[in-house]
């Protein structure tokens, strides 16, 4: 076993730190010898290549094969950094291709422990042309539904990171570890380090987790639990109600005088009481009263209704676009029984561009994926400031909802506090929405509203009665399909 803190672990040192005792079969393609000093006839080629196998005990830059990582099988394909600076070149290129053919032969994910320079400049456009097979192999393994993870080791740069790393479903990163498209020798000489490092792409987004070489292997085998390849998925369980801190202690004036289809309906996942305990509170009576429920700090969210419902969560982060919403919470989790579950959640603040664009590729990969998706709705609305504007607003939700409108998987949503008009609206289900008690959906905020009618403030309960936005009221309208509680 290797050590875990090793600066920079070999190619086969990645892989049996990932496997353990498990064990690894390595395969190789045809051999393909290249011309003298390569395709190019670069001087001195053969010899540093020769140099470079005697050093490291390699063939090329890659090594492939299969292995169990936990108790899941895989294809595992790992850079060995130590020859010619872990480059791509057109064996290289072979080795990466006939990887992702033996994953998609076998139905397997592919795992690859990513640490290259890029493209070998030896090989010239020989070798730059390897990103385009590997691109293309990756396309193929990703229309099958397969799930590919990437562990960028250090470092991670050029077209190996624009390819393998950041193409992949999942990017995990060893702390420390140089990342980024730009090399050290060929950025500007004033760039920010930290830009092009593990710490400094999960900033951005563009890795889901730096994760300590010690955590890895069960990181790993959790990712490759709810990634799959699954079959028949049932449909994400309604999660059960959580209850408002101080529930029920105090009376509400004209709570629980409605009825409709669904109310008091249990929740799949749950027993029919609330968790802990605690006593779900009446229906609101009134419009005004529902929105201030909806508004209670006390109110469970979006991180509570989480940690009940799942057993282990795997955030993904970001938007691959350089920018985070932390008010939206994507991921995929495995709940008690082992039923892996998509999830995207609101967090009670206004959702920012980043944060669509975080959801629409978590319920994309689900989908392809065949993993049923979990949607929890609160949000007084999108976000409308000017830079929210600037980032594309209109074109983040409008994606999110061509997401959610596309899924061929089962997608559950659960709106557990505001329903803020179309920026809520965009993720859920059209026709598997359930509301908790202390939860609205509208068209407009009340006030809103009653600030376009002209009305003045003292009207604002009225505004709302008129809205129809109570938890009773949605299922009434047809929008819900139950109460949760």
């Amino acid at each position: 076993m290797p050590d875990a803190d090793s600066a920079r672990a070999t190619a086969r040192e990645a892989i049996a730190l990932l496997t353990a005792g498990a064990g690894f079969t390595e395969h190789r393609p045809p051999p393909r010898p290249l011309p003298p000093d390569g395709p190019l006839g670069w001087s001195g080629y053969d010899a540093a290549r020769e140099r470079a196998s005697a050093r490291t005990g390699e063939e090329e830059s890659v090594v492939y094969g299969t292995g169990v990582v936990g108790d899941r099988a895989c294809v595992l394909l790992s850079f060995e950094f130590g020859f010619l600076g872990g480059s791509l070149g057109r064996n290289t290129g072979d080795r990466l291709a006939a990887a992702y053919e033996l994953a998609l032969t076998r139905r397997l994910p592919l795992l690859a422990l990513v640490a290259t320079g890029g493209s070998r400049m030896q090989e010239g456009m020989v070798a730059l042309t390897q990103l385009q097979r590997v691109a293309a192999a990756s396309t193929r393994l990703r229309a099958a539904g397969l799930p590919q993870i990437a562990v960028v080791r250090d470092p991670t740069t050029g077209g190996g990171w624009a390819t393998v790393g950041a193409g992949a479903d999942v990017v995990l990163a060893l702390p420390g570890a140089q990342v980024g498209f730009a090399g050290s020798r060929v950025r500007p000489p004033d760039a920010d380090p930290y830009a092009y490092s593990a710490e400094g792409q999960f900033a951005a987004g563009q890795v889901d987790a730096v994760v300590p070489a010690d955590e890895l292997a069960a990181t790993v085998t959790q990712w490759l639990r709810a990634l799959g390849p699954h079959e028949d998925l049932p449909a994400a369980p309604v999660p059960r109600a959580l209850p408002t801190a101080g529930a029920g202690t105090g009376s509400t004036a004209g709570a629980g005088t409605g009825s409709a289809a669904g109310v008091g309906t249990e929740a799949a996942s749950g027993t029919g009481s609330a968790a802990g305990g605690g006593a779900v509170a009446p229906l609101p009576g009134t419009g005004r009263e529902a929105v201030a429920r909806a508004r209670d700090p006390r109110r469970p969210r979006a991180e509570a209704y989480l940690a009940d419902y799942f057993a282990v969560r795997l955030p993904l982060h970001g938007d691959r676009s350089g920018a985070t919403d932390p008010g939206l919470l994507c991921g995929l989790g495995l709940r008690a029984d082992g039923q892996p579950v998509a999830y995207v959640a609101q967090c009670g603040t206004p959702t920012r561009p980043a944060g669509y664009r975080a959801a629409a590729r978590t319920i994309r990969l689900a989908d392809r994926l065949g993993v049923p998706v979990l949607t929890l709705v609160d949000t007084p609305g999108a976000a409308n400031d000017a830079e929210a504007e600037r980032a594309g607003a209109g074109a983040a939700i409008a994606d999110t909802f061509a997401a959610i409108a596309a899924a061929r998987v089962p997608v559950t949503t659960l709106v557990i506090g505001e329903g803020g008009s179309g920026g809520a609206l965009a993720l859920a289900a059209p026709d598997n929405t359930h509301v908790t008690v202390d939860s609205y959906f509208s068209v407009i905020a009340p006030e809103l509203a009653a600030a376009i009618l002209k009305r003045p403030p003292s009207e604002t309960g009225a505004t709302a009665d008129q809205l129809r936005l109570r938890p009773q009221d949605l299922v009434d309208l047809g929008f819900a399909l139950s109460i949760v509680g």
